[in-house]
């Protein structure tokens, strides 16, 4: 079996288990969106490995798998760095998420001592 073949099946076991995700509302779309793009951007260029070459020519890669190397690598940092910056929204939502009940509940606790 070719490294073209085992490439294409990976990438679109990823690009269909993604979708898969969402669909089934386990992942959402704002989340999915980077995996998609590696999956789909991988898929065009395993398919066209001419526009690897050429690429990789023109940023001054030796050779072509360093390119690929490369791009793995910078693919998962930023990935890596998109979900870290949704982590942390996520945090500050949840803080003023936990502020906003303590005042509510404060707020009851201070009504039931009122009506007592």
């Amino acid at each position: 079996m070719s490294a073209k073949l085992v490439a294409v099946f990976f990438l679109s076991a990823l690009l269909a288990m993604v979708i898969e995700l969402v669909r089934r509302e386990k992942l959402t779309f704002k989340y999915a969106i980077g995996w998609i793009a590696i999956a789909a951007v991988g898929l065009v260029l395993v398919i066209f490995d001419g526009l690897v070459s050429a690429i990789s020519g023109f940023l001054g890669f030796t050779l072509p798998s360093n390119f690929i190397f490369f791009s793995c690598i910078a693919a998962g940092i930023f990935e890596a760095l998109f979900l870290t910056i949704f982590l942390c929204q996520q945090n500050a939502r949840n803080d003023q998420l936990v502020q906003k009940v303590a005042l509510l509940e404060n707020e009851l606790e201070e009504l039931k001592k009122s009506r007592s």
